[in-house]
């Protein structure tokens, strides 16, 4: 899975900084909202578990070129193994892209490619709207070998998420002095004082080699022999191997030190029986041409598809991938399951050709006006073992609607919030059944039921710009929305804590809903004197919404708090706060912030 990213909270004019703090609140809050077992593995444990998964190299089906026999994902890479070179596509920090294609001089144009070590895992792709097009339950392998790739060598490729690797895997008596590697892409090729192969690319990229490894297996134990890369003439790598026993086999082992690329993760959802889902955005597997030093981009604002994966129990393998998609672009930006282990998520896509099934809204609501190309939300559940949708559909109207997250109540409904400037936003037994400003936009709530159907949709803000940043749900099916708004005088409020606006531009809300979405339970702004906005939100058992999200305001409205004041802003940081909201939302049961230290 190339470069995923966490859903930005940097929109409509928001401000960055204090995140470390609200990512932590923010898991805190979905272990709440989940019910997560002790038992269950935390945010930052499943980021980390996904990193050390062992690379998972798929058969080619028709996922991606004809010219290629596997390919592989990695946090900030794609991996691809033609028979004659494999083609790294590779993504940095800084967003730079390059192609790297490494090909061996001299060797067999035709070896036999095996994927060896198989994995449990499956991966599906469902691009487009035609399903005898959609490809499932792909299988997956731990290892890619190259049988014959010189005579008496085989070439065997393996990794995790961060780290490429590969052997050369000499039978007794082959010649190490056959093995010849070129890289197309790299501008400079340099072996360091220290034995790293250093690759300057384009846009800056520096890619290391660690110092080569040699060895031979010795009565069960693992014997170094000396050695290391040799540049040849034209730029050519070769090894450079000391005395060892010719009547044993012999590994090379160069491994690829690589930064990945920012993660692009959208959500994490924890299941109470273990398993983690995870969805983002993951770049199409597209072969770059030979002749074309840059990947070509795909069209949209998002230039991916949507990624959904769901983990083990114990974080240690894949369960399957699935990836949706149109011909523009997708983000997956936040997941949810539902009691019988489907997951269910939301996001946005710019495509007219998104995959849909059982759908309330089949047809895409976006398009091209005098501002900009614009971009629908969409609401998709899989099956268990995410090989097949159970509905998808589009929600939205003629402009940009996004949406940002979705919960699941015990009887596997789905609630999403999000944003939408659209006047034609599809709406049904709403509270508010139409927007307040011409292209600004509302948050949105919505319910569907089990099967997808639209139970309730309505907008919710001012007139000012309002969005929906994170939707919870209590057992009695009641909605609990976090969000920002700089509708200073006109949000609906109701039984608020704080019924008048505090903010400079914007503060946060915090709204509750009956449970067939026609009525505010309350509503309420939450801010101080400069701008503060809610990020995440849980609902317990007895009504009670604890909400998170960050402050820039001195005067933050606090009540028995871990810290006696919010500093506000440090910079361009803002701080994180924490509260509790009574039932009826007319009291704050505590409110706090807390100082990153």
């Amino acid at each position: 899975m190339e470069q995923t990213q966490l859903a930005s909270l940097n929109v409509h004019g928001l401000r960055p900084g204090g995140m470390a703090a609200v990512l932590i609140c923010l898991a805190v809050m979905s272990n709440l909202a989940s019910a997560a077992s002790s038992a269950a593995p935390d945010l930052k444990e499943v980021q980390s578990n996904y990193g050390k998964l062992p690379l998972s190299f798929e058969a080619n089906q028709g996922q991606t070129d004809a010219r290629v026999e596997f390919l592989a994902r990695g946090l900030g890479y794609t991996l691809f193994l033609a028979p004659t070179e494999s083609v790294l596509h590779l993504k940095t920090p800084e967003n730079n892209e390059a192609v790297l294609r490494m090909q061996m001089v001299g060797a067999n144009p035709s070896p036999r490619i095996l994927g060896q070590e198989a994995l449990p895992g499956r991966v599906n792709y469902m691009i487009g709207q035609n399903p005898a097009e959609w490809l499932t339950n792909i299988p997956t392998y731990g290892e890619v070998a190259y049988e014959g790739v010189y005579p008496g060598v085989d070439l065997v490729y393996y990794g995790n998420q961060k780290q490429l690797e590969y052997d050369f895997v000499l039978a007794p008596g082959a010649d190490p002095r056959q093995i010849k590697l070129t890289f197309r892409g790299a501008n400079k090729i340099e072996v360091s004082p220290a034995g790293e192969l250093v690759l300057r690319m384009a846009n800056g990229i520096i890619r290391v080699y660690k110092r080569v490894l040699i060895y031979q297996e010795i009565d069960g134990a693992r014997k170094p022999i000396g050695g290391g890369y040799v540049l040849k003439a034209g730029q050519t790598i070769g090894f450079q191997v000391a005395a060892y026993d010719a009547t044993l086999p012999l590994i090379i082992h160069p491994a690829l030190v690589y930064s990945a690329g920012q993660s692009r993760w959208g959500n994490i959802a924890l299941d109470p029986r273990g398993p983690a889902y995870l969805t983002g955005e993951s770049k199409s597997p597209d072969f770059p041409d030979a002749g074309a030093p840059q990947p070509i981009p795909r069209g949209g604002i998002y230039g991916g598809e949507v990624f959904i994966a769901k983990l083990n129990r114990q974080g240690s393998a894949l369960v399957y991938s699935t990836y949706l998609g149109g011909s523009e672009g997708e983000f997956g930006s936040s997941i949810a399951v539902d009691p019988r282990g489907q997951a269910v998520v939301t996001g946005v896509t710019d495509s007219p050709d998104f995959p849909t099934k059982n759908a309330v809204q089949p047809v895409f609501g976006g398009g091209i006006d005098v501002f900009a190309s614009s971009s629908d939300a969409f609401v998709t559940q899989l099956s268990a073992d995410g090989s097949a949708l159970n509905y998808s559909t589009y929600l939205g109207g003629k402009w940009t609607d996004e949406g940002r997250s979705i919960a699941v109540d015990q009887l596997g409904r789905a609630y999403v919030t999000g944003a939408t400037d659209s006047p034609n936003f599809p709406t049904r037994n709403a509270l508010q059944p139409a927007v307040r400003s011409y292209r600004t936009s509302d948050a949105f709530v919505a319910q569907f039921t089990a099967n997808g159907a639209l139970r309730y949709s309505t907008y919710l803000g001012g007139s000012g710009t309002d969005w929906g940043t994170d939707i919870a749900v209590d057992p009695r099916g009641q909605a609990y929305v976090a969000g920002g708004t700089e509708s200073a005088g006109d949000f609906p409020i109701k039984n608020a804590v704080q019924p008048t606006f505090g903010g400079k531009e914007f503060d946060a809300f915090v709204a509750k809903l009956s449970a067939d979405g026609r009525t505010l339970r309350y509503s309420t702004y939450l801010g101080g004197n400069e701008d503060d906005f809610g990020t995440g939100i849980a609902a317990d058992p007895r009504g009670q919404a604890t909400v998170t999200g960050y402050t820039y305001s001195t005067d933050f409205p606090t009540k028995n708090t871990v810290q006696p004041v919010c500093d506000g802003p440090g910079g361009d940081v803002g701080e994180t706060f924490v509260a509790q909201l009574s039932a009826d939302g007319s009291a704050l049961n505590y409110s706090t912030c807390l100082r990153e230290e």
